[in-house]
């Protein structure tokens, strides 16, 4: 019989406290407690939650085998390194670290120890990627749409990193290649960094994908459009579903090149469906799995590194363009 995991919460936070929630009462999961530097905040959610709370990050790893790090971004790499010395295993919220000189430091920490890193990339785990994933091949143009109202929460970062990373995450992994060239624009307009972007990126496979995203818009949206030779998906990440406009197998392209054609006169339409879950439940999941050996590593610190790599040069693009936001694009404040 395997002995449950420890697993500790490093954070309580908005993001930190569905953390310590879901880990709670996840199988197979013993969970020891969490860390939080604010002695209110720590005491009103051990009280709510009915867990324990410890004053030091030390005493959390004395009891716990594994953390999720949940504190502000500029933090990661201290909290990380430290767990990532003792050889407990980490799953780090999105971005990995604030540059890539700690996520590579993280990386190779975990290599001599023989711990395991997951990136906390939860939009890998939305219901409408995961219905999509066994329709994709060959993505040859992705177009993503990230908005939202403005939150006073993650603002002081550019929404580079505070929103647009996901989709970063998200094209990389539809498309299946790297990052070979970029272009980007973006402005601020409630704060003194980007608060709207667009990034266009070139892969090695020749994709492309064109990203927005934005946190001073009306309504909130979460879409991606995928276009390949086998048709086209449209997902809605809000929704957790999607549609793809298959191209039919009996069509004539001769003739549908003679006269306009109603759209399903040359396609067929599969709704996207895939199991519920919560998307962040679902992480963890599969985090603990990877950390007894019983499933891949959905998000890999190298995933995490990867995203902030083309993150942070898109953030060097727009301050090419616009110099007077260097220094008000980099990571703050994070979870």
């Amino acid at each position: 019989m395997i002995a449950p995991l420890r697993v500790g919460t490093v954070g309580a936070g908005s993001l930190g406290y569905h953390h310590i929630r879901i880990l709670r009462d996840l199988p197979g999961v013993v969970f020891a407690g969490f860390a939080e530097a604010r002695a209110e905040r720590a005491e009103a959610v051990a009280t709510e939650l009915g867990v324990t709370y410890f004053q030091s990050l030390e005493s959390l790893l004395d009891v716990t085998d594994a953390i999720t790090v949940v504190v502000p971004t500029p933090n990661h790499h201290e909290v990380a390194r430290f767990a990532l010395e003792r050889g407990k295993h980490v799953l780090i919220e999105k971005p990995l670290a604030s540059t890539i000189e700690e996520a590579d430091d993280l990386i190779s920490i975990a290599a001599r120890t023989g711990a395991i890193i997951q990136t906390g990339h939860v939009e890998r785990f939305n219901r409408a990627i995961r219905a999509a994933l066994p329709f994709i091949e060959v993505p040859r143009f992705l177009e993503s749409d990230r908005l939202a109202p403005f939150n006073p929460r993650g603002s002081d970062v550019a929404v580079v990193l505070d929103l647009m990373i996901h989709d970063i995450d998200l094209v990389r992994t539809l498309v299946g290649g790297h990052v070979v060239d970029l272009s980007a624009v973006g402005v601020p307009v409630l704060t003194p960094s980007v608060d709207i972007a667009n990034a266009r990126l070139t892969f090695d496979t020749g994709a492309v994908a064109n990203i927005t995203a934005s946190r001073v818009s009306r309504d909130r949206m979460r879409k991606i459009r995928i276009f390949q030779r086998s048709g086209y998906l449209s997902l809605d990440l809000a929704q957790g579903n999607g549609e793809f406009y298959r191209m039919r197998g009996d069509v004539d392209t001769a003739t549908l090149m003679k006269s306009p054609q109603e759209l399903l006169a040359f396609v067929e339409r599969l709704p996207l469906e895939a199991p519920e879950g919560e998307p962040l439940r679902l992480e963890f999941e599969s985090f603990v799995a990877a950390v007894r050996g019983l499933g891949p590593l959905v998000v890999s610190g190298e995933d995490g590194r990867e995203a902030l790599a083309v993150a942070l040069r898109i953030v060097s693009e727009i301050e090419r363009t616009l110099p007077a936001l260097a220094g008000h694009v980099m990571p703050g404040s994070g979870e």
